[in-house]
């Protein structure tokens, strides 16, 4: 994979901004002799959040940019006066993005949607000035609220391909054949297995210009939800796909044995994508007659079944009908998707982010204002400022 545009895997480290202090300050004016404590209250640190665009396809925009980290908020000041909020920083990904904690491999959250905007980290919230704490009986606090301290976290973004249709099917099987014929996708093609090494999407047309997308995956082969060959590098993309079109060869030795290995592999990595409709693509048919087509069929499964030659278009018309069929039927409805937690193990060989990097000295974390917040009373610093107290 190396020098391909084709990016669907990428490991950063985020962080959000700290909360800025809150003000210790007093009213000091001619004529006020009193005045009263004014300290302001300081401001929000910035969040992390990802946002769908639909004009991205991959993740390539962030394989140089392992390190995000948002502003922090400014300190309150005299009269009242509130800090300003941290910078958010916002991280554009291609819808279908999956987003897993880089030390424990648990899911977080997806964007699937164009404008969908998710809060990876939030920004602590900002200290309150000594003007929130005066009473009665403590009309002169000289106290005030540190900001809460930032959140840090490594995370992983995973790729999975938004399609309609999911070629699936051993290497050579005529998957980017199929592709190349019913769109205007470009894959590479040659006579050697794993030829296809990066998925490609293609627009299917249809009658009454209507359009379906249709992903060409990289060769599965047995072994694959192991880790083997390919992996689980590409298996992931499957997951997206409205429709699975597994496409075994005419010349293979047992079509239903490698339909049953490839659906085996599938359902190992995900159960759940047992769920989804299935057609069955004899491919390479322009080397069979009509009385060994009769007989291959007495043997398939019990799914839709087509015999088909991209190389002579043999088929190719009846394959969209069905495909246009089992689309929109419905009980082929699948809203929600469970996303299994990834296997730190099998990923450890991908990219990762340099552990040594520089950090500003205002970046800095003070432990003074590491505090244990409660979500009813927060505890606040008794430390008077006496740079806030100068007139």
């Amino acid at each position: 994979m190396a020098g391909s545009n084709f990016v669907d895997y990428v490991k950063i480290y985020c962080r959000s901004g700290k909360g800025g202090r809150g003000s210790t300050h007093l009213h000091r004016e001619k004529f006020v002799p009193k005045g009263g404590p004014d300290g302001g209250d300081g401001g929000r640190g910035g969040h992390v959040i990802l946002r769908g665009n639909r004009n991205y396809w991959t993740l390539l925009h962030l394989k140089f940019q392992r390190h995000v980290f948002a502003g922090h908020g400014e300190s309150g000041g005299a009269s009242r006066s509130f800090g300003k909020d941290g910078k958010d920083e916002i991280i554009e990904v291609p819808c279908g993005t999956v987003v897993f904690d880089a030390e424990t491999g648990e899911f977080i959250c997806d964007v699937t949607e164009d404008g969908q905007e998710v809060i990876l980290l939030k920004g602590g919230r900002g200290g309150l000035g000594n003007w929130h704490f005066r009473t009665a009986t403590n009309q002169t606090p000289r106290y005030s609220q540190p900001g809460e301290p930032a959140l840090e976290r490594g995370v992983i973004l995973e790729l999975k391909l938004l399609a309609d249709v999911g070629l699936v099917g051993f290497p050579n099987a005529g998957k980017s054949t199929l592709l190349s014929v019913v769109s205007a996708a470009k894959p590479k093609i040659a006579d050697y297995p794993f030829t296809t090494l990066e998925p490609n999407l293609g627009i299917v047309s249809y009658r009454d210009n209507k359009s379906f997308v249709m992903a060409d995956i990289p060769g599965i082969i047995e072994g694959a939800s192991e880790g083997k060959g390919l992996g689980l590098r590409f298996l992931r993309h499957i997951e997206r796909n409205a429709l699975l079109l597994f496409m075994v060869p005419a010349d293979s030795d047992d079509i239903r044995k490698e339909y049953e290995v490839l659906l085996n592999e599938i359902a190992t990595f995900n159960p759940e994508l047992l769920d989804k409709h299935r057609v069955l693509a004899v491919t390479k048919s322009d080397m069979l007659d009509d009385e060994l087509i009769d007989e291959i069929k007495r043997d398939l499964p019990d799914i839709p079944c087509v015999f088909i030659s991209s190389v002579i278009n043999m088929g190719l018309t009846e394959l969209k009908d069905i495909l246009w069929k089992e689309l929109n039927s419905e009980d082929n409805r699948v809203t929600t998707i469970t996303h299994r937690n990834l296997d730190i193990q099998a990923t450890k060989d991908e990219d990762d982010w340099d552990e040594e990097f520089i950090i500003d000295e205002d970046d800095i974390i003070d432990e003074d204002d590491i505090v244990d917040y409660d979500e009813e009373e927060w505890d606040y610093d008794t430390d008077d400022s006496k740079e806030d107290n100068k007139n």
